[in-house]
């Protein structure tokens, strides 16, 4: 679509500027498509951690059907506080928030092998860290001092890295089927490899949406050849969806609630981290669509949706909410900063979460081509959060701030059996790897002194101290 047709240079850079309707509809539909499949996708491995979601014979399956359901209908609605804002709730700005995946470092040792049980506590924790995170709105440009490239990269790249074995395990076939014949077979890899081709090929020799949109039409392909060869068929998909009813309303509080400290600490320090990502990425949208810097206003605001948008979804079984970074990169290559484009948008999101056959059809994707776009989507988190480490000077205090960092929070992620003979809270806490690696990062960014004699850095890494300063070739 011509940029010049939708409207003049000006009012294209205006947030509050409406294109007529025909236009801004597949506009607005646009930007969920992008992060649709990576919005669901959380509260399916939730599932699958806690025992009842997908490869799995759970009679709690059906709750997976209810989990998608609300990730869709508070990813539309905490889309709404940001673009039509109330009182000081909201960016005013053409933001969508989505399911984060920072946070199933933290949630999935919470509810592993638990069951539905898990449940409680989970929702509990995400509701209060939810409030935590509006909060932070107050004061959210006085921290962001304690989190340089060096720390929020590092996270992001521990988020991926924590991840990136779910991916696996789902290509080769799900966790209930690990020590059996069929994990692993060539048509359960051929299904992720289908989904992995088709994705590299629309997303770098394509342009526009369907660069966008490279793993939803990466997962409609493997869903075709799962058809194809038998791994689904026609009959299981028409029960799911004639199973699944046409409208549903979310219920408050339908798992209980239930004070876990491990989820309220865990949610809450999650929350410091996703509110300087959501400052970043409408830092990004400012720029990138209107040429200038984000107010303090609209970062405030924008911190504030987000963390309400949380709370409201942990009260109704919705998982952590915050800033889809894929968006900043579609708005600076439609140039379109429109918030109203946006709110249709997150209106077809809501509309989608209060009916329950969208989820019913979602659930019938094989594990296995699911898990081909986990890979895709994990590994692009990890590349993100290597690409936010370039900026980083990377001198010799900085190496030892990301060695010890890295180590300990990588190290306690593959070794849980390590601290086995801590209090259960703090055992989840370590284990998730995330916790620790960002503490550490943080707290060693503010204690250790600027510079480290080189031959401090040279004694430990074995003469390999490095020697790059965070610039790109050719720069």
């Amino acid at each position: 679509m011509d940029r010049s047709s939708i409207g003049t240079p000006e009012q294209l850079r205006d947030p509050n500027y409406t294109p007529a309707l025909y236009k801004a509809i597949p506009l607005g539909i646009q930007h969920v498509l992008a992060m649709f499949i990576a919005n669901v996708t959380p509260a399916i491995i939730v599932a699958g951690a806690a025992g009842f979601g997908f490869g799995s014979n759970s009679p709690d399956f059906p709750e997976l059907l209810y989990m998608i359901q609300m990730s869709m209908l508070f990813a539309g609605i905490a889309t709404l506080f940001q673009t039509i804002t109330f009182g000081p709730v909201g960016a005013g700005l053409p933001v969508v928030q989505g399911t984060s995946f920072a946070f199933l470092p933290i949630m999935i040792p919470l509810v592993a092998g638990k069951g539905v049980d898990a449940l409680a506590a989970l929702y509990t924790g995400i509701f209060i860290g939810g409030m935590f995170h509006a909060v932070l709105g107050r004061f959210i440009g006085k921290i962001r001092f304690a989190l340089p490239p060096l720390v929020t990269g590092l996270v992001v790249t521990m988020i991926g890295l924590a991840l990136v074995k779910v991916g696996i395990q789902y290509a080769a076939g799900g966790v209930p089927a690990m020590g059996k014949p069929e994990f692993g077979s060539l048509l359960n890899w051929g299904a992720a490899l289908v989904v992995i081709v088709v994705t590299l090929g629309f997303k770098f020799f394509t342009r526009g949406m369907f660069s966008v949109s490279a793993v939803l039409i990466g997962l409609g392909a493997g869903y075709l050849f799962a058809l194809a060869t038998g791994m689904l068929t026609v009959s299981s998909i028409a029960t799911s969806f004639e199973r699944a009813s046409l409208f549903s309303l979310p219920m408050p509080f339908k798992y209980g609630f239930e004070l876990s400290f491990a989820a309220i600490i865990g949610f809450c320090l999650m929350a410091v981290i996703s509110a300087i990502e959501t400052v970043g990425d409408v830092s990004g949208i400012t720029k990138g669509g209107a040429g200038r810097e984000a107010t303090d206003k609209e970062i405030a605001g924008a911190t504030y949706a987000d963390g309400l948008g949380t709370a409201i979804a942990g009260i109704f079984g919705g998982l952590p909410n915050t800033s889809f970074s894929q968006n900043v990169g579609l708005i600076a290559m439609t140039g379109i900063m429109s918030r109203h484009v946006v709110t249709i948008g997150a209106i077809f999101l809501i509309i989608c979460g209060l009916v329950p056959k969208v989820g019913g059809l979602i659930r019938t994707i094989p594990i296995e081509v699911l898990g081909g776009g986990v890979i895709v989507m994990f590994g692009m988190v990890v590349a993100a959060g290597i690409s936010m480490l370039s900026d980083v000077n990377w001198n010799r205090r900085n190496m030892v701030i990301f060695a010890i960092s890295l180590s300990v929070g990588l190290g306690l992620q593959l070794v849980p059996e390590a601290v086995q003979h801590l209090p259960g809270t703090a055992k989840v806490l370590l284990t998730s790897g995330l916790l620790p690696a960002a503490f550490l990062a943080i707290v060693l960014n503010l204690i250790l002194p600027e510079e480290l004699p080189a031959e401090a850095t040279e004694e430990v890494s074995g003469g390999m101290a490095g020697h790059a300063t965070g610039s790109l070739p050719g720069e």
